[in-house]
């Protein structure tokens, strides 16, 4: 006869039995700690310790990286709010050109932070593309814009998401 092995309870919860490993470090962990990656179930530790070898920004790369975003996007959103009053086709250039405005910024900072990464980094250069893009939707609100409002609105909305997933590596479509 043969018999059953003995059973092992996970690590973080120990009276919860479980049969999944991690398969980096074998520590028993229950489905509510395991985290499904490419390579199978790994514990919350070591995603977390794998996660921080991608983090590779510098106090620097912050400074750098704020600055320029914050001087781009202060120049784009100046640029479209002069597209802004050509009229109709105005529309069409701003969904156009808040894009490609991303993407001219990302690769600046891009180049400015030397490719560091890290998620604190990039959410901080959105914060300085928001805040670049203040003062002339300021302007606007002051002058009763409504149409230079919306255009700057449309600007950022189309500008903060370019620039993160340009920045971060995200690709929308494979």
């Amino acid at each position: 006869m043969t018999q059953s092995p003995t059973p092992m309870f996970c690590a973080n919860h120990p009276g919860v039995e479980t049969t999944l490993r991690c398969n980096r470090c074998e520590k028993p962990i229950c489905p509510r700690c395991a985290v499904l990656t490419p390579t199978g179930y790994r514990c919350k530790e070591c995603v977390r310790g794998q996660q921080k070898k991608f983090d590779t920004a510098e106090w620097n790369d912050f400074l750098f990286g704020f600055i320029v975003a914050g001087v781009l996007s202060l120049v784009g959103s100046f640029l479209i709010s002069l597209v802004g009053g050509i009229g109709f086709i105005g529309w069409f250039l701003v969904v156009l050109a808040a894009p490609t405005t991303g993407t001219i910024i990302a690769e600046a900072v891009r180049r400015v932070i030397h490719r560091h990464r890290s998620r604190a980094l990039f959410i901080t250069i959105i914060a300085a593309v928001v805040l670049g893009a203040l003062p002339m939707v300021l302007l606007h609100v002051i002058s009763f814009d409504l149409f230079g409002i919306l255009f700057q609105g449309i600007y950022l909305f189309l500008v903060a998401p370019a620039v993160y997933y340009r920045l971060s590596g995200m690709q929308l479509f494979k």
